[in-house]
């Protein structure tokens, strides 16, 4: 009696296991997080937001800019200067109406902050408004 091609692999010890499934949920799970990510811009330096028991959740598609405690303003991760602001913003709102948001350290000058939020207005900006911490 001749033995089926499956049985003499049996007997020989090998398993043959189908990696195509497994491959296929793992691609599924990939692209399911990838495209489920929020990805947040952020100002590329670090400050130390005032606490506000009135802040909410920041906007996801919004223009950020930051505002060192010895008065830098860096915006994208690099510093600019008080007059770029303006072209900065402009810029950026030459597509779409986006809210601009001030990240301003705790221990910055309140001038430069007004100066910051009016070259913003200037340019064209709608909605200006400073970042705060969560206070409970």
């Amino acid at each position: 009696m001749k033995r089926s091609a499956y049985a003499e692999q049996m007997t020989e010890g090998s398993v043959d296991v189908n990696m195509a499934p497994l491959i296929d949920c793992v691609f599924l799970l990939l692209i399911f997080f990838i495209t489920t990510t929020v990805f947040v811009e952020e100002t590329g330096v670090e400050v130390q937001k005032p606490k506000a028991v009135s802040a909410r959740d920041l906007e996801r598609n919004s223009i950020l800019i930051a505002l060192t405690a010895d008065g830098k303003i860096v915006y994208g991760g690099r510093q600019i200067d008080l007059n770029s602001v303006r072209g900065v913003v402009a810029q950026q709102l030459r597509d779409k109406d986006l809210p601009v948001i001030v990240f301003a350290d705790d221990a910055s000058r309140s001038g430069r902050l007004v100066d910051l939020i009016d070259e913003c207005k200037i340019a064209g900006a709608k909605h200006v408004s400073v970042a705060a911490g969560k206070e409970y």
